[in-house]
């Protein structure tokens, strides 16, 4: 039976998906009005005083600034997370969302491979198995047959898979030794400074009547990053993870609901793939984790 902490931190993932992927719809919409790079910035913009006004709440200030800080960390961690919504972006401008996440979905599996040189972790058999099956899931959503190892919009969003699960690990290392609440501030204070100088030279007016679209975006990702916070917060990391793939859900209703789009045979297939091996990855994970946790406590 789940513990009170597990079935919380389930709820919250369930929320988080639920918000992101909202978030993500929003980027759509307006990636189909502005560049990708002032799309970030936007996302950057509109997150930070939500950001700010939180820290202050929660009085955190002093474990944001302070000498200590590992900056070149935050710095390559920023750049990456710039990176990969500036591809998330681009590549949602030809596919989907069901499609785009279908692709990202194997960030988790990267993550198995990356611990090993950045976190010094040690990989199993049963992690290249869920791998393999991953990749294999992956090649079978790109439907090799119709040439879309050649969509621009597929390489992006498969390179900000990379990106994510590379900041993620980063995240992971700096953890160690700063809060959560730096991690989020720098990373969002990154992408709103840098990611306006980035698009300054082509910078497109904002319509009024995307002022809606603003106002979701911040509230959306701000929410969806409080909710992912709070559910790794809660029970066993294992046990909380393959909850992230109810987003593909949200991805096929929001498609349905704003673009009448559905996936094809090809992408769902990959990513039943995809999913089933980062769920088996997590099931046999499981005992292990809460095995570590017993023996820590």
């Amino acid at each position: 039976m789940q513990s009170n902490g597990t079935l919380r931190g389930i709820a919250a993932m369930l929320l988080a998906c639920a918000f992101f992927g909202c978030m993500d719809a929003v980027l759509k919409y307006l990636s189909g009005h502005y560049p990708p790079a002032q799309v970030m910035a936007l996302r950057g913009l509109t997150a930070l005083p939500l950001v700010c006004l939180y820290i202050a709440f929660r009085r955190e200030a002093a474990g944001v600034f302070h000498r200590r800080l590992r900056w070149r960390l935050h710095l390559l961690r920023t750049v990456l997370n710039m990176t990969m919504l500036m591809l998330f972006v681009y590549g949602l401008r030809s596919l989907g969302l069901a499609e785009a996440y279908t692709l990202t979905f194997i960030a988790p599996l990267l993550m198995v491979l990356i611990a090993v040189p950045m976190l010094g972790e040690s990989i199993q058999r049963r992690h290249w198995i869920a791998i393999g099956l991953g990749f294999a899931g992956v090649v079978v959503a790109l439907r090799p047959e119709r040439g879309a190892f050649l969509s621009m919009g597929a390489v992006a969003i498969l390179v900000a898979a990379v990106c994510y699960a590379l900041s993620n690990m980063l995240g992971r290392l700096v953890s160690r030794t700063e809060s959560s609440a730096a991690l989020v501030f720098w990373t969002t204070a990154g992408m709103a400074v840098a990611g306006t100088l980035l698009s300054l030279p082509n910078w497109v007016a904002i319509l009024p009547q995307h002022g809606w679209a603003l106002a979701g975006l911040a509230i959306s990702g701000f929410l969806g990053q409080m909710a992912i916070a709070e559910a790794f917060r809660h029970g066993q990391a294992a046990a909380i993870a393959p909850f992230e793939y109810s987003a593909l859900a949200w991805a096929l209703l929001l498609d349905w609901l704003f673009w009448q789009a559905t996936p094809d045979a090809w992408t769902l297939g990959g990513g039943a793939l995809i999913v089933a091996s980062g769920l088996w990855l997590a099931r046999s994970e499981a005992p292990r984790s809460a095995q570590r946790e017993r023996q820590a406590t």
